[in-house]
């Protein structure tokens, strides 16, 4: 197999019907490592708008078990798509999502960004230090997974294509991006976890390059000054050269597909492990296109 086989595969393919084969194929085998990167800098951008960053802080989660929080995020996305988005097991996985927000009061063009998120973080993680750029079907494949997560949850709005939810993250937040205390306490809690990942000696270095490649706006918004012109040039650098050398390597094996492995999890996990433990109290509702809370568990 050569570097760009599975790409040449991909052009074949019609994100329409092919939109899960697509999206597994980016996710686990042609940009595992940038595809992680573009979805934490999106838990990153939630923190810039203040009413949301004021619920995450008031819940205490991610000061009191960051680790666990940024894992159950990942897993959870991970559980829905594992077997197809509509399979016994991503319905169930939905309607557990479904119930942790059930418990919050959150407005529906809030879950339409932090979804938006999800789909163009990514997508321009990638673009910018992937080892190539994403093609149209993988970014129509994004697009349309998060657009069917979307219905999933009970999302109204839901954009049809990227360019809808391009247009929906920028408007977003050039009208709600501001700075609130709340912004930079949920940041820098989440800034730890990600710091803890490495040696003590580095992480004051990591944090440093982590905020190095966010835009200003967002470091306002989260209450961050930028770093010196050299080290967001550096670290610019360092992603490119990444690319660069990844871009040479032999693609990823078949049998060799990427699957995060959770610090919190050291043992492995179930879907009722997922999320607060107060979650299990609560009932669970069905999916908009399910006439009973049990069908398809």
């Amino acid at each position: 197999m050569g570097r760009y086989t599975r790409l040449r595969r991909i052009r074949k393919m019609d994100p329409q019907q092919d939109h899960e084969e697509i999206f597994d194929l980016l996710t686990r085998y042609e940009f595992p490592w940038d595809y992680l990167q573009g979805v934490s800098v999106a838990f990153l951008r939630d923190y810039g708008v203040p009413r949301i960053s004021r619920l995450l802080d008031r819940t205490q989660e991610f000061e009191r078990a960051g680790q666990k929080r940024y894992d159950d995020t990942v897993l959870i996305a991970y559980e829905m798509v594992r077997d197809g988005l509509d399979s016994p097991h991503g319905r169930a996985t939905a309607r557990h999502l479904n119930r942790i927000h059930g418990r919050y009061r959150i407005p529906n063009e809030d879950y339409l960004y932090v979804l938006a998120t999800t789909v163009v973080g990514p997508k321009r993680w990638i673009d910018r230090y992937g080892w190539r750029p994403l093609s149209w079907q993988e970014t129509e494949s994004l697009a349309l997974v998060g657009r069917r997560m979307g219905d999933m949850m009970g999302i109204s709005g839901v954009p049809a294509d990227y360019a809808g939810f391009e247009h929906l993250l920028d408007s977003y937040e050039k009208e709600m991006f501001a700075y609130d205390p709340a912004n930079r306490r949920v940041a820098a809690a989440t800034l730890r976890v990600m710091t803890d990942w490495y040696p003590r000696p580095l992480r004051p270095l990591v944090s440093r390059f982590l905020t190095a490649v966010l835009d200003e706006p967002l470091l306002t918004a989260l209450g961050f000054a930028p770093q010196p012109r050299w080290l967001r040039a550096a670290a610019h650098r360092t992603l490119r050269t990444r690319a660069a050398v990844v871009r040479l390597l032999p693609p990823r094996p078949g049998w060799w597909g990427f699957r995060h492995k959770p610090r919190s999890y050291p043992f492995g996990w179930t879907l009722d492990d997922l999320g607060p433990h107060w979650a299990h109290g609560r009932p669970l509702e069905p999916l908009a296109d399910e006439t009973s809370p049990l069908e398809n568990r």
